[in-house]
């Protein structure tokens, strides 16, 4: 810890005392801290501990710093005013009461951590550093908690240890101290503050649930009206696959419809102009005009009959007198078919005197 400034050995020490005390050893150890004993009495020879620092005053008058090791002074002249240790020190900062921008009042305290870096200025530049320090940082924490608001006190924690840091450091320069860091131990809410700050994170939980469901929702329709514009889609382009390819279909059926008509209509062409190839395009018609007479009879109620019905010899003889010339199309007209009877029928009651 600090070397307490005004820490004296005690008493004055009259002659006798010296004298006995100049008869110890030599290699008597002195007492580290002017807070838990005396400060080290001066013998000639003196040991300095690792990390501390000894001031030595010559006649009342600053003379020397002490370094670690074997150091020899002069009796009654030379004397130890301070021992500053040289460690890193911590000290506990009270609790304190200090009130927010938005006029929460708070219990904070801290720990802080610091150094003396040089031993006179600690010893003349200040009655009591410890104390010094320990109310400069209450100080400046109250300061700075004045600045924030009770919710960014505790989101910018870290921010606050540092400007605390800071304003020290510009404060006890002067005294050869420098603070290393500050941090806030507990900070204690009042209980109505406190419930109120619960049922705030509840609300806002609450909100962000809502939130997130509503977004749930609202991507589910999207992904649902999504989906159906793409079944819609696909679906169109199935169907419009489907009628060109039966369009397709129905074209090529037609064709091929076609090109065997076509090479029937040859091949009967080429039949007809052989020999008695007109009697047995005759003997076709007659068969087909008989077939048809008797269907007409068979599903329907009305019969159309020629005026001779009662000469079945003329009724055979008449589709056969029918006679085109095999070139022309008329000729092709009464080939085998129910769609080709019809013209046959016509021409045959064209011819028919009755």
């Amino acid at each position: 810890m600090l070397a307490r400034a005004g820490c004296r050995a005690g008493p004055g020490l009259g002659l006798l005392q010296h004298s006995q005390q100049l008869k110890r050893s030599a290699w008597l150890a002195p007492a580290p801290h002017c807070l838990n004993s005396s400060l080290p009495v001066n013998i000639g020879v003196l040991f300095v501990p690792q990390q501390e620092a000894w001031v030595v005053e010559r006649m009342g008058k600053f003379h020397r710093i002490l370094e670690p090791g074997l150091n020899f002074l002069i009796p009654l002249l030379d004397r130890i005013r301070y021992v500053q240790s040289l460690k890193e020190i911590v000290i506990n900062i009270p609790e304190q009461s200090a009130v927010t921008l938005d006029n929460v009042t708070l219990q904070i305290d801290g720990v802080l951590y610091l150094r003396v870096m040089d031993p006179y200025k600690a010893s003349y530049g200040v009655e009591d550093p410890e104390y010094a320090v320990t109310q400069l940082a209450q100080t400046t924490m109250r300061s700075e908690l004045g600045k924030l608001s009770l919710d960014r006190v505790f989101r910018e924690r870290e921010s606050l240890n540092a400007n605390i840091v800071d304003a020290i450091n510009q404060a006890s320069d002067c005294w050869g101290i420098r603070c290393l860091r500050y941090e806030i131990k507990d900070i204690h809410v009042p209980p109505r503050v406190k419930e109120s700050m619960q049922m705030q994170v509840e609300a806002e939980r609450r909100k962000r649930a809502t939130v997130l469901e509503s977004e749930g929702t609202r991507e589910s329709a999207i992904n649902v009206a999504e989906g159906q514009k793409q079944a819609q889609i696909l679906a169109s382009e199935a169907e419009k696959a489907k009628q060109i390819n039966k369009a397709a279909g129905e074209a090529s059926a037609m064709l091929v419809k076609a090109r065997a008509k076509a090479e029937a209509i040859q091949l009967l062409a080429a039949a007809l102009a052989q020999r008695h190839g007109n009697a047995a395009a005759s003997l076709s018609v007659a068969e087909q005009y008989v077939s048809v007479f008797s269907k007409l009879a068979k599903d329907s109620n009305t019969v159309l009959l020629p005026t001779n019905t009662g000469d079945v010899t003329n009724m055979v003889a008449q589709p056969r007198s029918v006679q085109f010339p095999l070139s022309s199309p008329m000729a092709l007209s009464f080939l085998p078919g129910p769609g080709h009877l019809h013209y046959a029928d016509k021409a045959a009651s064209c011819e028919d005197p009755g």
